[in-house]
């Protein structure tokens, strides 16, 4: 229970105990009261956290190293905590890693489990070892999230200590997802771990079920589609995209997959009208932009280094993206901004080696006078 925060709803328009009560009075008559009635402004580190959950939702990533700072702060507050870790997009980013990795020692198992799932996005070595050991934490929920990051190795073999927790954490997930069969999330959560595990007819079966109990559940038909196009049966995974543009339209992950659906199909002109609809219903989706730079490379090479250049502007913890963006401006003979784009993209990811290659091409064939 935190106390009345009338200074947020004035900035944020959230509710506060003050004027649910007083509906004849505004927020900020209640945020005069409260501090007459306390001289210390407690409402100064909600407004704090609020306005970083705040640009987290608009997608506004010029605090994200505050965010970032707050997560492995030790007096963060666990469910904002959380919530800045499902509003970060996950990446291989180093920064981003490291924070996640130093919480997924936090004391809360709330937080540890959005650490499991953020990190299961992007598979590692090091996030490999991160799960295999969570999968013995004292909390259950943390032991679910950890096995079902874990089903993106269906290969693995481990033996020895944490080979029983692996597999006692396994059952937990299935236990889990079987738990409420009336529930279309459950067949849509399970045919999710399977198509992770590349269980691919296992997965088609569980989304199936899913429809079959909400038809209009548009993530699950566009999830299908991904097994169906895994499974070489690309007529099914189209008819299932088009099934979820008919139920949303503006569905940008429909969208988005289509088009990558008719790039390969060779389709050009419906892979650019789809991916552009993407991008259109999610401004903030990169890879739609990214994809679109590859697309239209060939022949209309301006537009395709602009949508290289929005890629790179959503995602600057993407660093292929900065990479193609520098390699087509190299190649439009504007050496000095590639430059530019290569050298800050090293500073950022050192672990990136594309980028210092060409980096060390572009400037040894462009010596200094």
């Amino acid at each position: 229970m935190l106390p009345p925060a009338p200074a947020a709803t004035m900035t944020y328009h959230s509710p506060n105990a003050c004027n649910l009560c007083h509906t004849e009075k505004d927020a900020a008559w209640a945020d005069q009261l409260v501090r007459e009635w306390r001289a210390r402004d407690y409402q100064a580190a909600l407004l704090r956290r609020a306005g970083l959950i705040d640009a987290a939702r608009k997608r506004d990533w010029s605090r994200r190293e505050e965010m970032l700072q707050y997560i492995a702060s030790p007096d963060r507050d666990e469910v904002f905590a959380v919530s800045l870790i499902r509003l970060i997009p996950a990446s291989l980013e180093p920064k981003l890693v490291e924070t996640l990795l130093k919480a997924s020692h936090d004391p809360s198992p709330l937080v540890r489990a959005a650490v499991m799932e953020s990190l299961a996005a992007f598979p590692s070595q090091e996030n490999l070892q991160t799960f295999v050991a969570a999968t013995g934490d004292t909390t259950r929920l943390v032991r679910i999230r950890a096995a079902a990051a874990l089903s993106a190795y269906p290969d693995l073999k481990v033996e020895g200590q944490f080979a029983e927790s692996i597999k006692k954490a396994d059952e937990e997930v299935l236990a889990s997802l079987s738990a409420w069969p009336d529930q279309w999330s459950s067949h849509y959560n399970l045919g999710n771990y399977y198509l992770n595990r590349g269980a691919l007819k296992e997965a088609v079966v569980s989304y199936d079920r899913a429809l079959g109990i909400e038809p209009r559940a548009t993530m699950v038909l566009v999830n299908r589609s991904i097994a169906y196009a895994r499974l070489g049966e690309v007529e099914k995974a189209e008819a299932s995209l088009h099934a979820a543009l008919r139920i949303a339209p503006d569905n940008a992950a429909a969208h988005f997959n289509l088009g990558l659906l008719k790039a390969e199909q060779n389709d050009r002109k419906q892979a650019e009208s789809h991916l552009k609809s993407a991008l259109k219903h999610d401004p903030q989706m990169a890879q739609a932009a990214y994809n679109l730079c590859i697309l239209l490379s060939g022949d209309r090479f301006e537009e395709a280094v602009g949508f290289c250049r929005e890629a790179s502007i959503l995602r600057p913890d993407e660093p292929r993206y900065a990479y193609t963006l520098a390699y087509y401006l190299h190649q439009k003979g504007e050496t000095a901004e590639a430059i530019a784009t290569l050298k800050l993209s090293v500073e950022r990811h050192p672990e990136y080696r594309d980028a210092q290659v060409l980096l060390r091409q572009i400037l040894s064939s462009n010596p200094k006078p």
